[in-house]
């Protein structure tokens, strides 16, 4: 996806897109590049990939939702920068905290949001489980992109989620795992709102966006430890 094939598609979300953001994002690219040189980052770095694969598969979350709407998002598992980093261009008005286990992702993180000179953005490294426990029912949107399967993501995320406010998993093809998280789902009080489904520009794979509405606060006694989430995932057992 070369420049123009982007803001086209951008265009097509019904986004406007300035010069400040396309040279924003040409910086985080270079940056990004530059670093993966010397720090594992991300397997796609051919720019007219990252560009696709990345930066527009990250802003597709506005299928779903208007993020006008939302004051503060947490991205979980942000890596390097999707799409929390990406949503923040196109929306500065967010308040945006990304928080990734990866010493060396959050230092890339740290030091790319510098240069960007992004402000109201601010990196956690640490797992989101010790997170959660000072920070329940606190956010407008959680999102997780490319994160691990989708029970064990929901009673990770839900719990970090303000009461009628939204998780947004953003996935490949998730049939199965939709099919296996409707408990979790309900469990961490939580109802399935819009899922949707399609296949990005030039055949690079279909995409699943599912968007989760928070119906009830979560307590401090709802939060397991990350090894029972591992090893017993909230999946509803037939007797």
């Amino acid at each position: 996806m070369n420049k123009e094939e982007f803001i086209k598609e951008i265009n097509n979300l019904n986004i406007s897109i300035t010069n400040d953001i396309l040279d924003k994002l040409d910086a985080y690219y270079n940056y990004l590049y530059e670093y993966n040189k010397h720090t594992n980052l991300t397997a796609i770095t051919n720019k007219e990939d990252v560009y696709l694969k990345h930066f527009y598969d990250s802003i597709t979350l506005v299928k779903v939702i208007d993020l006008n709407s939302i004051n503060n998002l947490l991205d979980i598992g942000s890596g390097a920068g999707f799409p929390g980093i990406v949503l923040k261009i196109f929306y500065p008005h967010l308040k945006v905290t990304l928080i990734d286990s990866n010493n060396k992702k959050t230092k890339f993180l740290t030091e790319v949001i510098n240069k960007l000179q992004l402000d109201n953005i601010e990196v956690i490294n640490d797992r989101v489980e010790n997170f959660s426990k000072n920070n329940l029912n606190k956010f407008d949107l959680v999102t997780a992109r490319a994160v691990t399967n989708l029970v064990v993501l929901t009673e990770l995320a839900m719990p970090l989620v303000n009461v009628n406010k939204y998780f947004i998993a953003l996935k490949a093809n998730a049939e199965d795992e939709l099919n296996n998280s409707k408990y979790a789902i309900e469990y961490m009080h939580g109802s399935i709102e819009k899922i949707e489904k399609f296949e990005l520009p030039f055949n690079a794979g279909v995409r699943t966006i599912i968007k989760i509405i928070k119906n009830k606060n979560t307590l401090t006694t709802e939060i397991r430890a990350y090894d029972k989430i591992i090893k017993k995932p909230l999946q509803k057992v037939d007797k």
